[in-house]
């Protein structure tokens, strides 16, 4: 028989969850309301609630989120936009093509849904000028979000969890992660050729029509500031080299000030506020307006979700759980597979980032307990693969689909769920079984 204070922790964690999906009460208020419960009661101390509350993610998404604020004052993201759409010389499948491979690697150096909000409505636009169903699009715009946003550390917020906690570098990632979303990308973009190919044919005269249109849009003037503009692709250089370089910082400014201690590391959220800093300094931007449009909601959501996860690990729940997994699963290989598949098909039914927060202490777990001979490091980039991949199954798995079918909606564009689950499963089973090969492959 479980302790009181255990089925009081699971009781309260299973009942924010349902208010989570439910979506009639906001998810950061659902999981503060779970969090602050947990606390009131004693599951959780004071002390042992910010010990469980991962600061590392919290803070880098805060830093990233600002830095693409102060960027997209600029019109940079509608530059490339524009860019984009001219390179496909009139052709309707080029443009679903060139804008999924741009959504990929966009989603990969900032978060998805920052991508989806900036590309959205720039793709509608598009689609309008074209004249053609703007749906297509939309489609690959969210799967690609979700693929790209994979590949890197920075890129999904289930990623930053994992690697927060795990103590992942942003190059293990991109040479892990990076290849598979690589090769998924490829994959998805073959699935629309396919499945789209007959939809977006157009005859030789309405392709030079689609040409000339796009031809008139003039991407400079998409510039709002020009020095801006030039601000933040340096400052978004600089921040991207620091993600590669973070791990061997000390030794790199160790050979020019050789004061420098050579061990020194930076964590990728330092990387993420030194970058909000200098273009906070630099641009000189009102940061009142700037730290307006930082997602809070999304913060405090994580923090409560971490201190409800919390509420598990304290009451013993998370190691019942390793420990089920260990006396029947018996090799890295099987445990690899089951969390894989377990986190894909999860998430394609509630969102990945409360899924995560509560696999990642099982991971954990199994790892600390002596019997074991699973390795627990392929099983971080089995739970990447599964929660980031999971987000393209429905059209609530992931924020970047919700975002971008609400901007649909706005305006008059409908997504059915159906419609999206034709496609959207078809892709995460694929996606997850050719990533899952290539990690058998890796480890």
């Amino acid at each position: 028989m479980f302790p009181i204070e255990t089925l009081v922790a699971i009781a309260i964690f299973l009942i924010t969850y349902a208010l989570i999906i439910d979506e009639r009460i906001h998810r950061a208020v659902a999981a503060m309301s779970g969090a602050a419960i947990l606390v009131i009661l004693g599951i959780v101390s004071w002390d042992a609630m910010l010990e469980n509350i991962d600061f590392g993610t919290i803070f880098l998404l805060m830093g990233m989120m600002i830095i693409v604020n102060v960027a997209s004052n600029s019109g940079l993201f509608e530059y490339l936009a524009i860019i984009t759409a001219k390179s496909a010389k009139g052709s309707p499948m080029r443009v679903l093509f060139l804008f999924s491979i741009v959504t990929a690697v966009t989603s990969a150096f900032l978060d998805n849904v920052t991508t989806v909000l900036l590309l959205t409505p720039m793709l509608l636009y598009i689609s309008k000028v074209m004249d053609l169903n703007p749906v297509p699009f939309l489609l690959a715009e969210i799967i690609s979000s979700n693929v790209g946003g994979m590949g890197t550390l920075i890129g999904d917020p289930p990623n930053i969890m994992i690697a927060s906690s795990a103590g992942l570098s942003f190059n293990e990632f991109l040479m892990i992660m990076g290849p598979i979303a690589l090769v998924d990308l490829l994959i998805v973009l073959v699935i629309f050729f396919l499945m789209y190919r007959k939809k977006l044919k157009v005859d030789e005269n309405e392709r030079m029509a689609i040409k000339n249109t796009l031809d008139s849009l003039d991407e400079r003037a998409a510039i709002q500031d020009i020095e801006l503009f030039k601000k933040s692709i340096i400052t978004l250089g600089i921040v991207i080299a620091l993600f590669f370089m973070h791990n061997n910082i000390g030794e790199i400014l160790h050979m020019v000030i050789p004061f420098v201690d050579p061990s020194m590391t930076l964590e990728p959220a330092e990387v993420a506020l030194i970058g909000a800093a200098l273009i906070l300094i630099w641009s000189r931007q009102s940061p009142e307006k700037i730290f307006e449009k930082i997602e809070w909601p999304a913060l405090f959501f994580f923090g409560g979700l971490f201190v409800l996860v919390g509420g598990l690990v304290e009451t013993g729940v998370i190691s019942d759980i390793a420990q089920f997994m260990i006396d029947n699963v018996k090799t890295t290989g099987e445990a690899m597979f089951v969390i894989a598949w377990f986190s894909g098909i999860a998430s394609a039914i509630v969102d990945n980032i409360p899924l995560t927060a509560a696999l990642i202490p099982l991971i954990h777990d199994i790892g600390a307990n002596p019997t074991t001979a699973i390795d627990t490091y392929p099983l971080w980039w089995a739970l990447s693969l599964g929660a980031c991949l999971g987000g393209n199954g429905t059209a609530i798995a992931a924020s970047a689909n919700v975002v971008v079918i609400g901007i649909g909606e706005r305006e008059g564009i409908h997504i059915s769920f159906m419609d999206f689950l034709k496609i959207g499963m078809l892709v995460l089973f694929i996606t997850i079984s050719v990533g899952l090969l290539m990690l058998y492959m890796m480890f």
